[in-house]
This record gives structure tokens, C-alpha cells and sequence, in this order.
């Protein structure tokens, strides 16, 4: 069959123009001129008139929705499968209540190209780890998706390159004495202070963009950073979608439905490549390590970041297990790890040791006095999602339930030293443990924990606990470098023989057995008064703590009859002493703090010291004057009497 071809030209205009054009265009299918063959030849010209309007709105809708942002989700696979496979597991170990939650929340994930960083003057590509974009292989492609920053502002961006270390208050200040910082990119270190925190101060300068390293100086011996990205979320708890509000004026945008939760373009690249745009002569690693920064000297480099993030909605699952208790199956001890591939798996691996542990001494005939509550949460790589929402949903309850929250956040991220953290209330119980876990010299301090301990600690301020082995002690440059998240690790290429995952467990079993079978809870009060004595300074202050620890000593005697003589144990006067016990942390509670920073004044910042960034002051001795009545029995915080509520307990 011969082509058939148009008996009319179509004009550049368009099919309805050319109507216009050519009078005589319907000449050209009339056959007979007769008014009957006019009328139907202008029948069927309106009805394909009309059936193109009709296509044309149709694309013009189609075109609207197209292009108005819009974050439906493609199609991802499910985790449904495999949590009912984790919710049978733990049913075969012993458990018979668990039960599966879900959220639908923002992610914010990589998009399908890497992110780049160009340097102008020699129009050379850069990926995150450094490696040229042309030089790029097909196997680089997963880890390149995997450093990014979750919740940035995505595009591009021109600007110069300024070396703002730390930014500490006082390397913010060198930078904005020496050029105009509008628009331009920042070169940070992680480390030393939380970077939610670093942020605001960024974007309150006017900074566009930030790039993130973490210096060769302050990094374990055993993680090689010079060629390594790594991921960060800038999401500071819970589902993001639901209207977080910003943290500090310009951190966050009030447009979530892009997924962008600060106006910066935030992006984590190597050491090697901050090396290249710093000009840097830092070398090495370890005790000669020459720290990284730009020559004075050094020209003022000037380049293009490009961020692609994408977001969409997806349902994230928690797994919730319980061990009934018999006296008071209404107070909760919780214990807390994460399900995700990104993050390794030891930790659930140390989660279904200790369940199939303790509901082996059930089947013995152990029954215990408080509920154990197993919790595996979803979403923990990109703001703790999970926990943060099933610890909203449950807040009511929490907040007279909850009596701990031990953390298998991280276990095993090394095999150097031992590292315990503890609420102060919850310090000596953790020594305890350690002394039974033949571990010398183990690093115990009062830190604010990473993951999803968070919401626990930070919002309803329940004692914490963690046991964790690491590459090194904890220093002050290398603080807050867990921020980072790197592709983890398989628990056997780490730890082949899991030694150190069963001392972990071990560990955590004698806390939990403690926490949950004790007749009087193992907190003590002198601890947290200690905690706030050595925050303080001045002599008016200095006389009202050493008051407040005069009294908690004497309290902590008081709990002690209880404790260890049964016939002191009434059980509605133990309950009552419990319930104190429990809510001793809640009377440190700060009303509000920098970002990144936990409300619960007793956590401290890891290797923070006001001399060396007084921005992180969080004005305590300013709180403590404005909340300090001059009186010790009405030391109060957050509106609840602190000892008051014990004597009127003890008398």
C-alpha cells in the first residue's frame, strides 16, 4: 500500500491556524458544492474542532500536573515481607505479644545521577569521594548514591570555597571579617558540636552551600576517610512531612513538601577532596597528622555544587515485643535497635540473643516483676523516624510507663575499647555491669547518645543506657563523629568470631534483668545532684547545689532501706518510691536548646567546654538563676518540684 500523503501542508502555526490562513481549505474535500454536503462537512469540522479543544485542555491539565511539585511515591518495594518473617522470629523465641506498626512518612533519598561539586577554573567534575566524573565506573554508583545529605535543598549553586573549619563561633567569625559570605560555600569539619547546630549558624550568615569532610586527624585509625564520602541527615527527629517547625531562623524551611528542610545545599565529600578545594597541605593520619586548612596565601576557589535528592512518601515498620512483668506489668523497660540494610545487622543480631535468653528463663519458671518492651525501629538513618513516631503515638502512656530505654544503637563500631553511656541517675548500675564484663579501663561518662535513644531521652526524658565497642576513646575533636553514617559493615567482617557482640550482650542482659527485677529501681539520686553541681559556677549557685546534694544524699539512704531489707517493702510504698526515682531526670528538663542539642540538661556534650565555644553555653547558669527560688526545698525545673516531692514522699 502506497503512502498517503497529506493533501494540505500543515502550517507552523498549526492545524487551527491554518483554518484561518486558507479560505479554501475546505475546498479541498468538497466534491460537490451542494448546500447538504456544506452542512455535514461543517458537522464533522466542529466535531474534530471540538475534539481537539478537547485534547488540549486535557494536555494543558496533564502539563499543570506535571510540573507542579508533587511528591507521589514510584513504586518501591515493600519491607512488609521480611518484618512479618522478624514478627514470627521473635514469636518462635519465646515472645507471645509482638506486634507490627507502620508510619507513612518523607524520605529523602538519593536521586538517579551523583551529586557533583565542579571547580570553575578548571571545569573539572568532582563526585564525592573525589574521583572525577568521567573517571567514574558502573560498580561506583551505589556508593556514590549513598553520600548525600537527606533533607538538603537541592539545585545548584555557584560560590567561593571558605575554609570555616569546625564552625566554632570564633572560626565563623574569622571568616566574616575576611570576605562577603552571601551565597558562598562553606568547607566544614564534623566534629566538636552537633551539626544541626553548625547549620543555623551557617545559614544565618547567608551561606548557600556546605560541604562536609571529616578531617584525616580526627577519624578512627581503622576508618580510611581520604577517599571515603558518607551520609548525614539534616532531619532532626520523626516524620518531617508533619510540619517540623524550624529549629532556628533560616535553618528550616516551612515547604517540606520537597523534602528540603533547610534552605542550604548540604553535601558530605572526602577528605582527599577537601584536600583539592582547600589547597590544603595536610597529610597523614594518627600522632603526626597535620591538621587540614587553607593556606592564607591560597587562591580563592570558586565552584558549582549540584544536588539532585528525590523525596516520596513510603510506609516505615517498627517491631514491638513484650515480656510481661508480673507486680507491675504497666512499667516499661525498653530496649531499642533498628532494622535497615544500609546499617549492618549486629545489632539485631544482640536483640534475638537477649530475647531468646530471657524467655528461656521464663520457660524456668522466671517471671518479672516490670514488662520488657523489644523495639526494632524503621527509618533510623534518616532522623530516628520510627521511634520518633511510635514514641508520639504513645507519649501518654510513656510518660508514666517508661522506666529506662537501653540503646543497641550502634554495639559494635570497633574493637578497641569499650565505650558505656549512661543517664547520671543510671551511672553506678552501669558500672556495675561493666565490673562483671571483664572489660579494664572502660571510657563511662553522661553523654548525649545518637539514635534512636533520642526521642526517649530528649522528649520524655526516660534514664538511657549504652554499651558500645569502638576504634578509639573518646576525644574532643572526634566528638559528634558518629553524625556520619557510613555503608556498614557486615557483623562478621568486623567482629568474625562475635566475641564482641556476646560481651555487649551480656552486658545489656545484666542491665535489663537489674532494671526489670529489682524491688527498688537502681537509680540514684546523688549522681544526677552531683551532675548538676560540677555544670554550675559562681558562689551564689555553687551554695544552692551543694544544698541540693546534701538532700539527695539524704534520700538515697532512704531508698537504701527498701532496697535491701524486704520487711521495708510495702508495695504501695515502694511503687510510690519508684515512680520518684523515675521522674528524677524529668526535673532537668531545658525548656529549649540549640539545635542538635538534647533538652535533658544532665546529658552532656561529648568533649564540649564552654572556654572553647561559649555558643554552646546553653545558658545554664542563667537558667538555674532564673528558676532558683534561693530555697532548696523548692528547687524546681519545668514546673515540677524537685526535692520537695521527695520529702513529701519520705515524711
Amino acid at each position: 500500500m502506497e503512502q498517503i500523503q497529506p493533501s494540505v501542508s500543515v502550517s507552523p502555526h498549526g492545524r487551527f491556524e491554518r483554518l484561518q490562513e486558507d479560505p479554501k481549505y475546505i475546498s479541498h474535500f468538497t466534491r460537490n458544492p451542494g448546500l447538504k454536503g456544506q452542512r455535514r462537512l461543517h458537522c464533522i469540522l466542529l466535531r474534530y474542532l471540538l475534539a481537539g479543544l478537547g485534547l488540549f485542555f486535557l494536555g494543558l491539565l496533564i502539563g499543570l500536573f506535571a510540573h507542579t511539585p508533587s511528591v507521589k511515591p514510584p513504586v518501591h518495594p515493600s519491607e512488609t515481607p521480611n518484618l512479618h518473617k522478624f514478627k514470627t522470629l521473635w514469636m518462635g523465641l519465646g515472645l507471645n505479644d509482638v506486634r507490627l506498626s507502620n508510619h507513612t512518612v518523607l524520605l529523602s533519598v538519593p536521586g538517579s545521577t551523583p551529586n557533583t561539586i565542579t571547580d570553575k577554573s578548571s571545569n573539572q567534575c568532582f563526585l564525592p569521594n573525589g574521583i572525577p566524573c568521567d573517571q567514574r565506573g558502573l560498580n561506583d554508583l551505589p556508593k556514590q548514591q549513598f553520600s548525600y545529605a537527606a533533607y538538603s535543598a537541592d539545585g545548584s549553586l555557584q560560590g567561593e570555597v571558605v575554609d570555616v573549619q569546625y564552625g566554632s563561633v570564633d572560626d565563623l567569625k574569622r571568616a566574616k571579617n575576611s570576605r562577603n559570605l552571601t551565597n558562598q560555600i562553606a568547607v566544614v569539619k564534623l566534629g566538636k558540636a552537633p551539626l544541626l547546630y553548625k547549620l543555623s549558624l551557617l545559614s544565618e550568615l547567608g551561606f548557600g552551600g556546605v560541604l562536609l569532610y571529616i578531617d584525616p586527624c580526627d577519624a578512627p585509625p581503622g576508618r580510611h576517610t581520604w577517599h571515603q564520602a558518607f551520609r548525614v541527615t539534616l532531619n532532626p527527629g520523626g516524620n518531617p512531612s508533619m510540619g517540623t517547625p524550624p529549629l532556628a531562623d533560616g535553618m528550616f524551611s516551612q515547604d517540606v513538601s520537597r523534602g528540603n528542610l533547610t534552605s542550604l545545599l548540604v553535601q558530605p565529600i572526602s577528605a582527599f577532596l577537601a584536600k583539592t578545594l582547600l589547597s590544603s597541605p595536610a597529610k597523614g593520619q594518627g600522632d603526626s597528622c597535620i591538621p587540614m586548612a587553607m593556606p592564607l596565601n591560597a587562591e580563592r576557589r570558586k565552584i558549582i555544587l549540584t544536588i539532585g535528592n528525590e523525596v516520596y512518601y513510603k510506609k516505615i515498620y517498627n517491631v514491638v515485643g513484650y515480656l510481661k512483668g508480673r507486680r507491675n506489668p504497666d512499667r516499661h523497660v525498653l530496649v531499642g535497635s533498628h532494622h535497615g540494610n544500609d546499617q549492618g545487622g549486629g545489632a539485631s543480631a544482640i536483640m534475638n540473643q537477649l530475647i531468646a535468653a530471657l524467655t528461656e528463663q521464663t520457660k524456668r519458671g522466671w517471671v518479672p516483676d516490670r514488662t520488657t518492651v523489644f523495639c526494632s525501629w524503621g527509618g533510623t538513618g534518616l532522623g530516628n523516624i520510627g521511634s520518633y513516631e511510635w514514641g508520639k503515638d504513645n507519649s501518654i502512656v510513656l510518660k508514666s510507663s517508661a522506666v529506662a530505654y537501653i540503646s543497641l544503637n550502634s554495639p559494635v563500631r570497633g574493637t578497641e575499647n569499650l565505650r558505656a553511656t549512661a543517664s547520671p541517675t543510671l551511672l553506678q548500675q552501669l558500672l556495675s555491669c561493666i565490673r562483671g564484663g571483664n572489660c579494664p579501663g572502660p571510657n563511662v561518662s553522661s553523654l548525649q547518645l545518637p539514635g534512636d535513644v533520642n526521642f526517649f531521652a530528649n522528649q520524655l526524658a526516660v534514664p538511657t543506657m549504652e554499651f558500645a565497642f569502638e576504634e578509639i576513646k573518646a576525644e574532643e575533636a572526634s566528638s559528634f563523629l558518629s553524625e556520619a553514617q557510613f555503608s556498614s559493615d557486615l557483623p562478621e567482617t568486623l567482629d568474625p568470631l562475635f566475641k564482641f557482640h556476646e560481651t555487649i550482650a551480656k552486658m545489656t542482659a545484666e542491665a535489663i534483668l537489674r532494671l526489670v527485677n529489682d524491688p527498688v529501681l537502681p537509680f540514684y539520686p546523688l549522681d544526677i545532684a552531683l551532675d548538676v553541681q560540677n555544670k554550675l559556677q559562681g558562689k551564689t549557685l555553687l551554695l544552692s547545689a551543694s544544698s541540693l546534694r546534701d538532700q539527695a544524699t539524704f534520700f538515697q539512704s532512704e531508698t537504701m532501706r527498701p532496697a535491701n531489707d524486704p520487711k521495708e517493702r510495702d508495695p504501695s510504698l515502694v511503687r510510690m518510691l519508684n515512680d520518684v526515682l523515675r521522674d528524677l531526670e524529668k526535673s532537668f528538663i531545658i525548656p529549649q536548646t540549640l539545635p542538635g542539642v538534647y533538652r535533658m540538661m544532665a546529658l552532656s556534650q561529648p568533649g564540649y567546654s564552654a572556654e572553647k565555644d561559649p555558643g554552646l553555653i546553653l545558658g545554664l547558669p542563667v537558667y538555674f538563676k532564673a528558676i532558683l527560688p534561693g530555697h532548696v526545698w523548692l528547687f524546681q525545673f519545668s514546673g515540677t518540684p524537685f526535692l520537695f516531692k521527695f520529702m513529701s514522699f519520705l515524711f
